[in-house]
């Protein structure tokens, strides 16, 4: 059975994105090291991604290769019409059962992207099995929660951390489930 993994940057404050969705202010952390907080590694470990639409959205915006075309990626939305491209596969109706689904099927892990609405469903349907947090040393005015809306109250368990040098702390965290 596959696990859900959150692995997702921060800022101090909670924030995942600015209110347009853009992230760059992950740039703005110095790195003279350029490492890459254990990304490449965790990017092996996984043959899907699930992302909601927005996300999609602003990765499509870039103006780049879709950077995770050698996976099996899916964009969970309630936008109808929408054609499945070469890259990416629209799921528009029974969310929860197609994840559900997923994570039966053999094979490498799943990367959940997000963004905050897409994390706080699967989060309070307990699809979530680990939640890896990288804190960047910055915080941003406003912008898009970690989980959007209300999660529901889950203990959580922590399996490791780590600090980088650049300031970046590193929590990864089991997901206790039926603690509802």
């Amino acid at each position: 059975m596959k696990k859900l993994k959150l692995y997702i940057a921060i800022s101090l404050n909670g924030k995942i994105a600015k209110p347009d969705g853009s992230v760059d202010w992950l740039e703005s952390i110095p790195n003279p090291e350029k490492d890459d907080y254990g990304y490449s590694e965790f990017y092996k470990s996984i043959d899907t991604t699930i992302q909601g639409y927005s996300t999609y959205d602003q990765i499509i915006q870039w103006g780049i290769d879709f950077p995770y075309a050698d996976k099996k990626n899916y964009v969970l939305t309630r936008k109808q019409g929408l054609e499945n491209t070469d890259d990416v596969e629209f799921i528009t109706e029974n969310h929860i059962e197609t994840i559900q689904q997923l994570k039966e099927q053999e094979g490498k892990d799943i990367w959940l992207i997000g963004g905050g609405q897409v994390n706080t469903l699967l989060f309070n349907e307990n699809l979530i099995d680990e939640i890896f947090v990288f804190v960047m040393p910055i915080v941003i005015p406003n912008g898009i929660d970690l989980f959007e809306g209300l999660p529901d109250e889950n203990l959580l368990t922590l399996i490791n951390t780590k600090t980088y040098d650049t300031g970046v702390v590193e929590l990864k965290y089991a997901v206790t489930k039926g603690t509802k």
